[in-house]
């Protein structure tokens, strides 16, 4: 994927230094890869992988924001997660309810609150299964982009269209005031 390296984790932390979220990140048993801070989010880039043991980068990004951590970040804190890992083809990862094999974490995880509020897989049209508790938090950006809903003719008209996934980073990069390149730079 062109909007960062292959195989990458990128764990975003508003509310929270970059060097707690670095610590915190490197319990999961792999090494930050590059590490900042901009526009009020911290991040923390990694390379992809099943989490050794315990849990893994998504699992920790989601439990910053919850009662895990409260003492040290507040309930104010929120984090974007983005996997440039492919979407998972495992049957048990077609079905937004039932978790992804721990290889395949969903590509993009908004986390407030201790939870999940919006998830999906980015491109090739995934982002019409999108999950969590504002799951059509974007709904409105993603039709006009043409991304979801009936009109989605750049699909067929436009060969590779999205394929990945780079319209719906910029979109998600946009609203959640995400930093930009020298970020993508520093992998």
């Amino acid at each position: 994927m062109s909007w960062l390296p292959p195989d990458t984790f990128a764990t975003f932390c508003r509310g929270m230094d970059a060097g707690l979220l670095q610590r915190i990140l490197t319990d999961s048993g792999r090494p930050a890869r590059a590490v900042g801070e901009d526009g009020g989010w911290g991040w923390v880039l990694q390379d992809a992988y099943a989490a050794p043991y315990g849990q893994g980068a998504e699992e920790l990004a989601r439990d910053i924001t919850g009662y895990r951590f409260v003492e040290l970040v507040g309930d104010k804190a929120e984090t974007v997660f983005l996997a440039s890992t492919s979407a998972c083809e495992c049957p048990h990862g077609q079905s937004y309810l039932i978790p992804h094999c721990p290889r395949h974490p969903f590509q993009f995880a908004y986390h407030r609150g201790g939870f999940e509020q919006l998830y999906l897989n980015l491109g090739a049209r995934r982002e019409s299964r999108r999950g969590g508790a504002m799951a059509d938090h974007l709904l409105r950006e993603f039709l006009a982009a043409g991304l979801v809903g009936r009109d989605t003719s750049r699909y067929a008209t436009e060969p590779g269209f999205n394929e990945d996934g780079a319209v719906t980073v910029s979109i998600l990069a946009r609203h959640f005031s995400l930093p930009t390149p020298p970020l993508w730079a520093a992998a």
